[in-house]
């Protein structure tokens, strides 16, 4: 039976033209503590992750802190994904947080994923920051404009930033083409996915931030 639904599912995908390469859907998981559930999925949590009081429920994760906090989470690929292309995610903000502006250099977020792509390291632009290796990073909020690319404080060279939504409160899909975003950016060839992560970070602002995560899917090009 379980071979039978593996097929379906795979028929399915290639019928629709959209082969998925990983997905993970927090709606199967069981409510209450979500770092169990995180864990035996190869979450490795980051910064001030473990103070976001990271939640299953109502069928997706939920994070949120009342001070300033900055966490990052995310899934170092045991095999990383060749031939990327699009990726959705289903998520949502119910609270920005205060302060927060990508124009005046506040870069602080309620929530945002981050995709690192390849192997090659490129330096912070700070001493003592370790470098890093290609990546994107959308992300939702509230006064930056959609579609707009942003540059972030560090690793200019090799991260940009893109506000994929202004909503609150909603449930919001977002199909992010990464293979496409990237040859327009840096002019080569898309490198395979290695690692993606999900951030929040409320430093410099007041008031806190509150999000959620459903459903992220990656599919080939």
């Amino acid at each position: 039976m379980r071979r039978v639904i593996l097929l379906l599912l795979l028929v399915s995908s290639m019928v629709l033209g959209r082969e998925v390469l990983y997905s993970l859907d927090f709606s199967k998981a069981k409510s209450g503590d979500a770092i169990p559930f995180m864990k035996k999925r190869g979450f490795k949590l980051l910064l001030n992750s473990r103070e976001l009081n990271l939640e299953i429920k109502n069928g997706r994760l939920e994070l949120h802190t009342d001070k300033r906090k900055a966490g990052l989470f995310g899934v170092e690929l045991s095999k990383p994904l060749e031939s990327i292309g699009e990726v959705t995610i289903e998520w949502g903000v119910e609270k920005f947080p205060i302060g927060s502006d990508w124009a005046k250099g506040n870069n602080r977020l309620a929530i945002g994923a981050i995709f690192s792509l390849g192997v090659e390291k490129f330096g912070s632009g700070v001493p003592f920051v370790k470098s890093a290796p290609y990546f994107l990073a959308p992300f939702i909020g509230e006064k930056e404009v959609v579609g707009k690319k942003y540059l972030g404080k560090l690793y200019k060279k090799s991260g940009r930033y893109y506000c994929v939504s202004n909503r609150k409160g909603k449930l919001v899909s977002t199909t992010f083409n990464i293979d496409k975003k990237f040859r327009e950016e840096f002019k080569k060839d898309t490198p395979p996915l290695t690692a993606f992560a999900f951030q929040m970070n409320t430093e410099d602002t007041k008031g806190g931030a509150k999000a959620f995560i459903k459903k992220i899917t990656f599919y080939k090009k």
